[in-house]
C-alpha cells in the first residue's frame, strides 16, 4: 500500500481514544526520548498489533541513513530487538515520503502461521520534513488492515513530534550553553581588565612621576615611590600567576606532586610566611601532638594555607587568626579562623566560585575572586573537601580535610619541609 502520509482524522473506539489521548500526553511531558518510545509503543500495541518495531533517522552531520532505536513486543520478543528489522521498508517510506507495506516470504518459523514477515514504513514528518522512517513489524501475518494502518500513521506523527521536541530542546540547551559562555568570556575579560588595569596604572604613574625632568625628589621620596612600583609589581606577578593556575586547574592541566608531608612544619612555615608579610598578625596555632602522614602536594597546601591566611589578614584585619587542626575519621582537618565581621550567609554557597566576591566587601580590599577558587581546586585534586562556617559579628572559619593514608606520626628529623 502506497499513498500520501496525513496527520488521521479523529477515531471513535474508546479503547482507541484513550491510547491517543495518552501518546499526546507523553509527547508533551515526556523528556526523555528513549523513554518516551517506549511508552508510546507499548501504548500503540494496545490498539493494532505488531511484533517488533524500529526507528531509522537521516543522520544531517554524516548524511548516513541509520537505526535508532528497536523494539520487540510479540513474537520476537524472545530475543533481543534487532535494529535491522524492516529496513528496506523504512528506506522507502523515507525516500518517498509515503506509507509502504512489504511482505517479505523468509521470516521465523512460528506453528500454525505462514512463514513471512509483514512489515509497515511509515515516514516521520516534521514541519514538511522527511526525517526518518518509522517501521512496525508483524511475524507470520496477518496482513495490516486500512484501520491499523491509520493507527500506525498517527502514531509515526506522534513520534516525529516527540523527535522535534528532543531536536528543539538540544538546540535550545546549546544556544543558552553559547550565551552563558559568551557571558562568562565577557565577565572574564572585564574583570581581568580592571584588575590589570589597577597595578599597571600604578607602576606607570609612579614610573612617570619619577621620571619627570621639572622634579627633584629627595631619596625617602624616591624611595616610598620605588616601594609602591614593588608593591604593584607583585601584585600584578601575583594575578598573572593566579589566572594560569586557575585555568590549569580548570582545564586538569595543572598536576599534583604528592609526597608524604609533615604537616606541623608545613603549618608553621605558611604562618611565617605570612606574618614576615603581615608583621602586625595575630596568629595562633593549635597542632595535635601526633598527625598522621599525609600524601601531598606540600607548594600546593602550602598555597592553600598561604591564600587563607591572606584571607583573613585581608577582611579581618587586627583580630585573631586560630590555625587548628584535626583528625576525623581517618582525614586530617585544617581551619584557619579568624574574629571578623563575617559573611552575609546568602553569599557563603557562592564563595568557592570563580570570580565570586562579596559585594559589601570589594570597596574594603582588592582582589580577584580566584583565590578561594583555586583553593577549592587543589583541596578537590588531593581528595579533599572545603567548605565555610560563618556567623555575622562572630567571625568566618574557612575549612578543608586531606585525606590521611598511614596513621602513625613522621619521626623527628625524618622528614623536614
Amino acid at each position: 500500500m502506497t499513498g500520501p502520509l496525513v496527520r488521521p482524522g479523529p477515531l471513535t473506539h474508546g479503547t482507541e481514544l484513550n491510547a491517543i489521548y495518552a501518546i499526546a500526553r507523553i509527547v508533551a511531558e515526556t523528556y526523555d526520548t528513549e523513554a518516551g518510545l517506549d511508552a508510546i509503543f507499548r501504548l500503540s500495541r494496545t490498539i493494532f498489533i505488531f511484533d517488533v518495531v524500529s526507528l531509522f533517522l537521516h543522520n544531517e552531520e554524516t548524511g548516513e541513513f541509520e537505526p535508532a532505536y528497536a523494539l520487540a513486543l510479540g513474537r520476537g520478543r524472545s530475543r533481543e530487538a534487532d535494529l535491522e528489522w524492516g529496513e528496506p521498508a523504512a528506506t522507502e517510506a523515507y525516500r518517498s515520503g509515503q506509507t509502504i507495506l512489504r511482505q517479505e516470504d523468509a521470516g521465523p518459523s512460528v506453528e500454525g502461521r505462514e512463514r513471512r514477515r509483514d512489515f509497515l514504513g511509515l515516514p516521520l514528518m516534521v514541519h514538511g520534513r522527511c526525517v526518518g522512517g518509522l517501521v512496525f513489524g508483524r511475524f507470520g501475518g496477518p496482513s495490516y488492515p486500512p484501520e491499523h494502518i491509520r493507527l500506525a500513521e498517527f502514531v509515526a506523527w506522534h513520534v516525529g513530534q516527540l523527535l522535534e521536541n528532543r531536536r528543539m530542546a538540544k538546540r535550545i540547551a546549546s544556544l543558552e550553553a553559547q550565551r552563558e559562555l559568551t557571558r562568562m568570556q565577557d565577565e572574564f575579560i572585564s574583570t581581568i581588565s580592571h584588575e590589570l588595569r589597577t597595578p599597571l596604572g600604578m607602576i606607570k604613574g609612579y614610573v612617570t612621576t619619577l621620571m619627570r625632568e621639572d622634579a627633584n625628589w629627595d631619596s625617602a621620596t624616591r624611595l616610598e615611590f620605588l616601594e609602591i612600583v614593588d608593591e604593584e609589581a607583585d601584585r600584578l606577578r601575583e594575578l598573572i600567576d593566579n589566572l594560569l593556575d586557575s585555568s590549569r586547574l580548570e582545564t586538569g592541566a595543572l598536576g599534583m606532586t604528592l609526597e608524604p608531608i609533615k604537616l606541623p612544619t608545613l603549618i608553621r612555615d605558611s604562618v611565617a610566611r605570612a606574618k614576615s608579610v603581615y608583621p602586625d598578625m595575630d596568629v595562633e596555632i593549635d597542632l595535635p601532638e601526633e598527625l598522621p602522614i599525609l600524601q601531598a602536594d606540600p607548594t600546593r597546601i602550602a598555597q592553600v594555607l598561604d591564600n587563607l591566611l591572606s584571607n583573613a589578614n585581608k577582611y579581618a584585619p587586627g583580630t585573631p587568626i586560630a590555625v587548628r587542626t584535626d583528625l576525623r575519621d581517618n582525614r586530617v582537618e585544617i581551619s584557619v579562623e579568624d574574629g571578623g565581621l563575617g559573611i552575609p550567609a546568602e553569599h557563603v554557597p557562592h564563595l568557592f566560585e570563580r570570580f565570586y566576591r562579596v559585594p559589601e566587601q570589594i570597596s574594603n580590599a582588592r582582589g580577584t575572586g580566584l583565590g578561594l577558587y583555586i583553593c577549592r581546586k587543589i583541596v578537590e585534586a588531593h581528595s579533599g573537601e572545603i567548605g565555610v562556617e560563618s556567623t555575622m559579628g562572630s567571625g568566618t572559619r574557612v575549612f578543608f580535610t586531606l585525606p590521611a593514608k598511614v596513621i602513625t606520626p613522621i619521626p623527628e628529623g625524618e622528614y623536614e619541609r
